[in-house]
C-alpha cells in the first residue's frame, strides 16, 4: 500500500498565523464599530438607526469571527495505519526439538 508523499501545501497553518488572522478580523470589525459610534453623533434619521444597529451588533460578530478558526483538522493528512516495528528474533530450527524447561 503506497501513500501519497507529504507535500508542504498539505501542512496546516501555524497557530501563530491563525491567531494573527483572527486578531486582524476582530480588529477590523471593532474598528467599524467605533466608526458607527462616532457617526451616531452626526447623522439623523435611518442612518442613525443603521449606525446604532452596527454599534450594538458588531461586537457579537467580532467575537464570533475572531473565534472561528480554520478547519485544519479536516484537511490535515493522517496516517491510515500504524506500523509496529519489532526487533527480529533469532531464527529457530523447527527440525530440532526444544528442550523442556524445568
Amino acid at each position: 500500500m503506497r501513500h501519497a508523499p507529504q507535500s508542504i501545501t498539505s501542512i496546516p497553518r501555524s497557530p501563530e498565523d491563525e491567531r494573527r488572522s483572527r486578531m486582524t478580523k476582530y480588529l477590523v470589525t471593532m474598528s467599524i464599530r467605533i466608526v458607527c459610534l462616532i457617526l451616531m453623533l452626526f447623522v439623523q434619521g435611518w442612518w442613525l438607526a443603521v449606525c446604532a444597529a452596527g454599534a450594538i451588533l458588531l461586537p457579537y460578530f467580532a467575537v464570533v469571527l475572531g473565534n472561528v478558526g480554520t478547519s485544519w483538522v479536516s484537511r490535515a493528512e493522517r496516517p491510515t495505519a500504524i506500523e509496529v516495528y519489532r526487533r527480529p528474533e533469532a531464527p529457530t530450527n523447527p527440525a530440532e526439538p526444544e528442550e523442556p524447561r524445568p
